[in-house]
């Protein structure tokens, strides 16, 4: 056999495996279906890591192009009943040094929300009625910074299309809670690790607010953690990038370290 021959069929069985789909998703029926499907495929791909932590910097850029940047911490204790358990910390500058946030995602229902801001010197709980607004002035929601639990909400299948020379999933995902301030969400999810590259956020009046890139995705462990995060609004200008560093898994972080009464002490 000819070299050029075994090289056509290696190329064809590595591009036939990438293009395999998950069973499930070959069986749907209709776009809703085929979209439920996929979301349940991009969640259990990311199983079993039990906890992880990071730092990140966050950049601000107002409409003139001014910046201004944040430290960070982020920890993530997983679930398996319910929705994950996360923390931020930053650690600079000082007008946000000490300030935490604690979030327990639910699958259903709301989830619990509780921010600590040292110059008030106590523990504030999120209501349910202000999860749309933004997280210490950045361009991410409070309900951005929820695990995205698969049951949050209703979706469907639009197309196939390629981000960034990959082959994606374009699914649209309608959110359950009827207070969130986005009447739609559409996912870009590569088709071979089942990744969301890419979300353009909807608002109340179904105009395209804010689009969110991720970029860089690296394997940690078996699990897929990216670089970065670059949050765009598209009606005021403004822009939110949080650059990712240093993630550790299996730390054995405790439960007792995601509570409210731990805030004003977290690190």
């Amino acid at each position: 056999m000819k070299a050029s021959t075994i090289l056509t069929l290696a190329l064809t069985a590595v591009m036939g495996l990438h293009a395999q789909a998950d069973p499930a998703i070959e069986a749907a029926k209709t776009p809703e279906e085929k979209g439920l499907a996929i979301a349940i495929a991009s969640d259990k791909r990311d199983e079993g890591w039990k906890d992880w932590s990071a730092l990140a910097q966050m950049v601000l850029k107002n409409r003139q192009g001014q910046t201004s940047s944040r430290e960070m911490k982020i920890q993530a204790l997983e679930q398996k009943k319910d929705g994950d358990h996360r923390l931020i910390t930053f650690a600079e500058p000082r007008d946000v040094k000490g300030t935490a946030f604690l979030v327990h995602t639910k699958k259903v229902g709301n989830d619990d929300q509780w921010l600590f801001l040292p110059a008030l010197k106590r523990v504030k709980r999120i209501s349910s009625n202000n999860k749309s607004g933004p997280f210490v002035g950045s361009e991410f929601a409070y309900e951005d910074l929820s695990s995205q639990e698969v049951e949050k909400y209703t979706y469907k299948y639009l197309k196939d299309e390629t981000v960034d020379g990959m082959s994606c999933y374009v699914v649209e995902r309608y959110p359950e809670d009827k207070k969130s301030g986005y009447t739609r969400q559409i996912t870009w999810i590569d088709k071979e690790q089942y990744r969301v590259l890419k979300t353009d956020y909807y608002d109340r009046k179904d105009a395209l607010l804010k689009t969110l890139t991720a970029k860089g995705y690296k394997e940690y462990n078996g699990y897929w953690r990216a670089d970065s995060f670059f949050m765009e609004n598209h009606q005021t200008g403004k822009s939110t990038l949080l650059d990712w560093r240093n993630y550790e898994f299996g730390q054995d972080l405790r439960e007792s370290s995601f509570t409210a009464t731990r805030l004003k002490n977290a690190r």
